[in-house]
């Protein structure tokens, strides 16, 4: 008989964790999301996780918090499901790509390393990655997760990095019309393309909604499988 099923979600708040974690509690996996402690909308973040019967951590992003926070949950599950825009990766000064190193990857590394530093039997860490992930890619949000990719490789756990296309649909907190536009263009010629034969095509490449995308990265961590590969788009519909 498998061990209980724990959680434990970074990223909560954002398009794709927030539908995690509701995706979660649906599931009746105890969970816990978490928030930024400086986040302007903590309390209402806290509030929205608590109705639906998930803990709430403000752990800070520093190696020591983190690691305590995952010792005294003990989750069988981590979903890192962080990212930022380009807007909000050239704050403070930074180019973009200063911004995703320090965001996309280097928040996510230091989620893999706390994980891998906990007592055996080692979590599932699902790992939100992007179509169009590649070692050799110049384009600084792809080559960040090209990064956590590698990091996962190099570490002792357990993984899944799902490669979805555009996750696209309402109740984004920032505004996306370019990417909202993008989605429909491509999807109208997948489907084209998908009358033509190229099924397989279609399904690895059209853009998926947040809550089926969640849906199928919480089944695939309760499968039972102890994987270290990449998952693409036509296996997260």
């Amino acid at each position: 008989m498998s061990a209980p099923q724990r959680a434990f979600v970074v990223g909560a708040t954002g398009f794709t964790g927030r539908e995690v974690v509701a995706a979660l509690r649906e599931a009746g996996i105890p969970t816990v999301a978490h928030v930024r402690a400086e986040s302007s909308r903590r309390a209402e973040w806290t509030a929205r996780f608590e109705a639906l019967g998930a803990e709430v951590d403000a752990s800070p992003w520093e190696p020591d918090a983190i690691l305590s926070a995952l010792t005294r949950g003990r989750p069988t599950q981590i979903y890192a499901l962080l990212g930022t825009t380009r807007k909000r990766a050239q704050g403070e000064g930074r180019t973009a790509t200063e911004g995703y190193q320090a965001i996309d990857y280097g928040l996510t590394k230091l989620m893999i390393d706390a994980a891998a530093s906990l007592d055996p039997p080692l979590p599932l860490f699902v790992y939100l990655s992007s179509i169009g992930v590649s070692p050799k890619t110049t384009n600084p949000y792809l080559a960040a997760r090209a990064k956590v990719e590698a990091a996962l490789e190099a570490s002792p756990l357990p993984y899944f990095a799902a490669r979805p296309s555009i996750i696209s649909g309402p109740g984004r907190d920032d505004s996306r019309p370019a990417e909202h536009v993008g989605a429909a263009i491509a999807d109208f010629a997948l489907g084209a393309l998908g009358l033509f034969g190229a099924r397989k095509t279609n399904q690895r490449y059209a853009s998926t909604r947040p809550e089926i995308l969640a849906l199928a990265l919480v089944r695939l961590a309760c499968a039972g499988e102890s994987p270290r590969r990449a998952v693409e788009g036509q296996e997260l519909r």
